[in-house]
């Protein structure tokens, strides 16, 4: 793999990490599987795109991406918590949704955005930022929300979300009203997720319709693949695996694609990679546990 090619890779994985940062807040702290991510992202570009097409500052642009991201995810907390409606089911009624909704947003099913202004092309007209622009913005944006992610999860309130993924019934005991931790949980995942899809469309230079399918599995995937390679023992830790897994995840799909894959054989990839990073732990297990009773046997 060439150095460009490794370059643009690490750009493209720090820009998804922040949509994975999202998939991590409902996924591992409020255990719950939201498919609205598909949307949002999706949501976040349309609005960025279409801000930027009509010459609006591409930095307000990004800002309100993340708003509506966050309608989007209290959408679904509002279906599931006040409604009643699952969580599966719930995140596909807003996803769903959202394909309408961004379609109608940009008037058409995609927005080219060449030699238009964006977050991009002004960072690269800063002092040798020409090259590394999109690197730079990228990796100091992924570590500040990671930084407040740590931070948010660290309050009162943040506990409070934590709980309520770990214990809803024991945390409700205690007088929180956890329907108000999911819609929060979900809203500030969304947010995330829209902002990473205005990045992503600013970066390639174009929105369109179906740029978020699949993104919840690659979502799952990088957050399981941080999580085995660097571990889970305090947040901080678990925050920065998941940035690594969202890198790691877009140098193997760079590497596979190298290798003469097609690029439509890449949803079967995702989820072989998704497979594999979910029986891993298990297999691992087994192995120790197998070669501990034989060496207890050896002992013996």
């Amino acid at each position: 793999m060439s150095w460009q090619v490794f370059s643009g890779t690490l750009e493209q994985g720090l820009m998804y990490a922040i949509m994975v940062l999202g998939v991590y807040l409902t996924f591992r702290v409020l255990d719950y599987a939201d498919l609205t991510v598909d949307g949002s992202f999706t949501l976040g570009a349309a609005i960025a795109a279409r801000l930027i097409f009509s010459g609006q500052n591409p930095w307000l642009a990004s800002g309100l991406a993340f708003l509506g991201g966050l309608l989007a995810g209290a959408f679904t907390g509002v279906l599931h918590t006040k409604f009643k409606i699952t969580p599966l089911l719930s995140g596909i009624l807003t996803m769903t949704a959202l394909y309408s909704v961004n379609l109608r947003i940009m008037g058409r099913p995609n927005i080219p955005l060449l030699r238009l202004r964006t977050i991009f092309s002004d960072v690269a007209q800063l002092p040798f930022m020409e090259r590394y622009g999109v690197l730079v913005l990228s990796l100091i944006t992924v570590l500040i929300l990671g930084h407040f992610l740590y931070l948010f999860l660290e309050t009162e309130i943040g506990i409070a979300l934590r709980a309520t993924g770990d214990n809803e019934v024991m945390i409700r005991s205690q007088g929180v009203n956890t329907d108000r931790m999911k819609i929060l949980g979900l809203s500030l995942s969304n947010g995330m997720v829209a902002f990473a899809g205005s990045y992503v469309a600013q970066n390639q230079q174009f929105a369109d319709a179906s740029m978020g399918i699949g993104m919840i599995i690659a979502g799952l995937a990088s957050v399981i693949i941080g999580e085995v390679l660097i571990g889970t023992t305090t947040i901080r830790r678990t925050i920065l695996a998941v940035i690594f897994g969202a890198v790691v995840y877009r140098v193997i799909i760079a590497l596979v694609l190298q290798l003469g894959l097609a690029p439509t054989d890449l949803k079967l990839v995702t989820s072989i990679i998704v497979i594999i990073a979910l029986t891993s732990p298990g297999i691992k297990k087994r192995i120790f546990t197998r070669s501990g009773s034989r060496v207890g046997k050896e002992e013996n």
